[in-house]
């Protein structure tokens, strides 16, 4: 490889380092990270680096919701099934099973920390779920937004990495405050 490619190439990771990864998410997912970056700049607050480990929890908890829905009866959207090589959990409002979530990348990948996990679905089986509807509807939750923003209980974390995952009538992203090695 000539140097004037070699330059090029390094110009593009260095401007445009989601192009690395972004083979791994969809269009769909690739605009909810690109707007969620978008919001948090518009904060003043830095990207997160995409997450390999984190996209992967994303990806896999989407198509769960979508495919076994856990979500039913107390269980809300940070549940999982028992359908899969992971621990399943009824995740309810009162947080008792918090760790549930939080230890989901250890427990699929190698990734070292904990994940916190924002998530957005509709019953509906026909609706389809997009990035800027999800992140709509985070910036309306007080919840979901401070997450997003570093805001509330998350003021005193920095999100080295995060994980998208879009899948029918899901939308899931994960935050983590460890970078990802992997």
């Amino acid at each position: 490889m000539d140097l004037v490619n070699k330059r090029f190439i390094i110009s593009i990771l260095i401007f445009f380092p989601f192009l690395v990864v972004s083979q791994n998410l969809s269009d769909e997912e690739l605009k909810l990270y690109t707007i969620i970056n978008d919001y948090r700049n518009s904060k003043g607050l830095n990207n997160i680096t995409i997450s390999k480990s984190l996209t992967f929890v994303a990806q896999t908890h989407v198509r769960d919701l979508a495919n076994y829905k856990p979500d039913q009866g107390n269980c809300n959207m940070h549940s999982w099934s028992n359908k899969g090589k992971w621990t399943p959990c009824c995740y309810t409002d009162d947080h008792r099973k918090a760790k549930c979530m939080w230890n989901k990348p250890r427990e699929l990948t190698k990734y070292d920390g904990d994940g916190y996990e924002i998530s957005m679905g509709s019953p509906d089986e026909n609706y389809k779920a997009s990035a800027i509807e999800a992140l709509l509807s985070w910036k309306s939750s007080k919840g979901h937004n401070e997450a997003i923003i570093n805001k509330g209980i998350w003021k005193d974390n920095d999100w080295n990495a995060i994980g998208i995952g879009i899948y029918k009538n899901y939308a899931v992203v994960w935050f983590g405050i460890d970078e990802d090695k992997n």
